[in-house]
């Protein structure tokens, strides 16, 4: 799925507009951020963008999230 789909999909969960929502987007257009390489349920990604959302948006914030989401990938292997 490209970025932007799976960028609309966190939209979907999250609403359109949010500091955070728009970190998320440069992040991804700019490649600081990958999309999870398996598949993640709608319950993973919610649990992923709320843990990210619980902070000001920040590099630190993002890379946590990039982490976790490396994780799922990891654990889905």
């Amino acid at each position: 799925m490209p970025h932007i789909a799976f960028l609309h999909r966190i939209r979907q969960l999250f609403g359109t507009s949010s500091p955070h929502v728009d970190v998320l987007a440069e992040a991804l257009a700019d490649g600081r951020l990958k999309q999870p390489a398996q598949p993640m349920t709608d319950q993973e990604l919610a649990r992923a963008i709320r843990e990210f959302q619980n902070a000001p948006p920040s590099e630190a914030t993002l890379k946590r999230l990039r982490e976790r989401l490396d994780g799922i990938n990891k654990a889905g292997s």
